[in-house]
């Protein structure tokens, strides 16, 4: 037995199935295939070195890696889908950045990925790729570390007193209207941070849908492939819907843990209905750095190469698509050298089955990421939640879906034991319901309830646009501080000075209840008392639109049938190019999944949104902020139009692709290991 644990001649040779396959035995009879001497397919026991304890090797199979697979690409989903995700509503907040911005945060994680793609898939291909996936937890874990540091640089967090609270004489409170210059690029400045954190999390993600796919596809059977595949992706969703879930709740803890006490009764303690309140968003990326680093271990053990890889390959019958490609890899021995990655990078171009579902897929990367990154704003603003319950019910309803969307599309491919066209046509027709299921957001146009100065005047005073109105002209009021109450009149106004309320009380809840509120109206509702007619309670006002269990349950089955082509694309791509150019494939895939799909998704979905505010975050050095109020029918009409385009393009390109796929002869149609016997004769 050799010290490295991959130039072992003997094992036993497992069996083919999806069931348990036997571990590495020293004694057991050769791996390799009958008469051939492969040192590409050299398999080894699980283990570090000349350190193989017997028990390891009960790991040393396909399940084994795909459990250990399953769960760093739930912890990468964890923090690059979920806990970024639910985080930029906070984020916005704390570090007073628009939309704009935080899309850019999101997007600097596909920049990483995909200026690194390219290379790693195609170094890798030949090299040691669970090692290169220990790697990739390394760089995952260092990522979620930097992406917290803002938070334990910046201090405390002084949510303040409301300065607005009720309305006063301008003079009294002229002092503390002031712009502070020096604060102005507080926020920017670690935005860059954000930026570093999410590099360093593309950075760990490059191996892992690239050499960690192939590696999956390498170990198993064909047929077996797209389940195994399937279930490696579905487990990946998992990671979003832990981090949404596990994140929604975090947000409910306060920033700092620990809330200050109220200093005086001007003074309140903030609540989650507060729009002051944040939530201890940073929380989890640092449990997710520990947890991810602990991967490295297991990732450490595995072998180049599993026992059976050797006879799995030599079983495998070729579906690259018949443009000489196969034959011109294998003859020339193309991928072992760096001089022959243009040649490569040349072959999978010219590739027109390989470009065709490149380009569909990055056409639905654009409109899942988008909504994976503005999901939580979008339910918050349309059907008035707050931020952590919007979260929550986000992630359990869109994850799920995706999840079984991928099950099923994995199940369905490998038991009716698909070829490449037959997966390509079923990319279709998934594709087309889902197209049609983007109706949804006709059920989610729900109309901005009533706000004084925003979409109505103050009782047919003042005018829109503008929070001033004769009835609050002499309060002083500042836009720094957004604090919204709604009045008796089921208005919203922006705060209680803009409200015009004079007086207050505080209750048994430490709520404040305003009286004496000079810009509410009379309510519709007959005779009633003149306190009751000028009161106001802190928060927005209740929303008047029901639609929302609909839009969750027609969501739910469009994005099921959207992640069904997820899985099968990923196959059709293994299949369509040389064998051993699988790898480069998926990172050519992912290279152009990022410069059109993910990387302008959320830039794109964050202009729309903002292009939609009606009320900005505007501080005492005129800065514009965060949006606080959005036009709920515009939102919807501009979400609605780019998903419907991107479906569109997406079922073009799958048509393309089944038009150009040239299946190979029969006589052509050999395994990657019979084609290299034919090429050497």
């Amino acid at each position: 037995m050799r010290g490295s644990g991959i130039e072992n001649a003997a094992f036993e040779t497992p069996s083919s199935s999806l069931g348990p396959q036997r571990p590495w035995s020293p004694t057991g009879s050769s791996a390799r295939a009958p008469g051939r001497s492969d040192p590409d397919f050299e398999e080894g026991p699980c283990g570090w070195g000349g350190c193989t304890p017997e028990a390891l090797q009960l790991c040393n199979n396909p399940e084994g890696y795909l459990a250990v697979y399953s769960l760093l690409a739930t912890f990468q989903g964890i923090v690059v889908n979920g806990l970024v995700n639910i985080s930029i509503s906070t984020i916005e907040k704390r570090y007073e950045l628009n939309s704009s911005l935080t899309g850019l945060i999101s997007a600097s994680y596909d920049i990483s990925f995909c200026v690194l793609s390219l290379f790693v898939s195609f170094f890798g291909e030949r090299g040691h790729k669970p090692r290169w996936l220990a790697f990739s937890a390394f760089m995952l874990g260092l990522g979620s570390l930097v992406f917290c540091l803002p938070h334990f640089v910046v201090g405390k967090y002084h949510y303040g007193a409301k300065p607005e609270d009720t309305c006063q004489a301008p003079e009294t409170i002229s002092a503390n209207i002031t712009c502070n210059a020096s604060t102005k690029p507080l926020h920017h400045k670690y935005m860059y941070v954000f930026m570093l954190g999410q590099l360093l999390l593309g950075v760990g993600g490059t191996p892992l849908y690239t050499l960690g796919t192939a590696f999956i596809d390498d170990s198993v059977p064909k047929h077996k492939s797209s389940l195994y595949i399937g279930i490696a992706y579905a487990m990946s969703l998992l990671g979003p819907a832990i981090g949404y879930v596990a994140g929604g709740q975090l947000l409910n803890v306060y920033i700092d843990i620990q809330i200050p006490e109220r200093q005086d009764m001007t003074y309140t303690k903030v609540d989650q209905d507060d729009p002051r309140w944040l939530g201890a968003w940073w929380i989890g990326f640092l449990a997710c750095f520990f947890a991810i680093w602990l991967l490295i271990i297991p990732f450490s053990m595995f072998p180049k190469h599993l026992p059976g890889t050797a006879k799995i390959q030599a079983e495998k019958v070729s579906e690259t698509h018949d443009d000489g490609s196969e034959a011109l890899v294998q003859i020339k021995n193309i991928g072992k050298n760096f001089k022959d990655f243009p040649i490569s990078l040349l072959i999978l171009l010219r590739n027109p089955v390989l470009m065709c579902l490149i380009i569909a897929s990055s056409s639905e990367a654009l409109v899942t990421t988008g909504f994976a990154t503005f999901l939580p704003k979008f339910i918050e603003n349309q059907f008035g939640k707050t931020s952590s319950f919007s979260a929550t019910l986000g992630g359990l309803v869109l994850v799920p879906a995706a999840v079984l969307g991928q099950i099923i599309s994995g199940i369905l491919v490998s038991k009716c034991k698909m070829d490449l066209k037959s997966i390509i046509k079923f990319m279709i027709s998934t594709c087309s319901v889902a197209l049609l299921l983007n109706t949804v957001f006709l059920f989610a146009k729900c109309r901005n309830e009533p706000f004084a100065g925003v979409s109505e005047t103050y009782n047919g005073t003042g005018t829109l646009r503008n929070l001033t109105a004769p009835c609050n002209a002499n309060c002083g009021c500042s836009r720094s501080m957004y604090y919204p109450v709604c009045g008796r009149d089921q208005v919203q106004y922006f705060s209680p000075c803009f409200a015009g309320c004079k007086s207050y009380v505080v209750d048994s809840n430490m709520t404040k209840i305003y009286h004496n509120c000079s810009c509410i109206g009379i309510p519709k509702r007959g005779n009633v008392s003149e306190d009751f007619l000028f009161e106001a309670i802190p928060g927005k006002c209740p929303t008047q639109c029901r639609f929302l269990p609909l839009f969750l349950t027609i969501f739910f089955f469009a994005v099921v049938f959207t992640f069904m082509a997820v899985t099968p694309t990923t196959v059709a791509i293994l299949r369509c190019v040389p064998h051993k150019q699988r790898s480069f494939a998926l990172g050519v895939q992912l290279v152009f999944l990022r410069l059109l799909g993910t990387i302008p998704g959320p830039i794109l979905f964050g202009v729309s949104i903002d292009s939609s505010c009606t009320l900005w975050d505007i501080d005492e050095c005129e800065t514009k902020g965060a949006c606080w109020v959005y036009d709920n029918e515009r939102v919807v009409y501009l979400l609605m139009g780019m998903s419907a385009a991107c479906k569109i393009i997406t079922i073009i390109f799958v048509i393309l692709a089944v038009y150009f796929y040239k299946p190979p002869p029969l006589n052509k149609a050999l395994s990657p290991k019979n084609a290299e016997m034919v090429s050497a004769v």
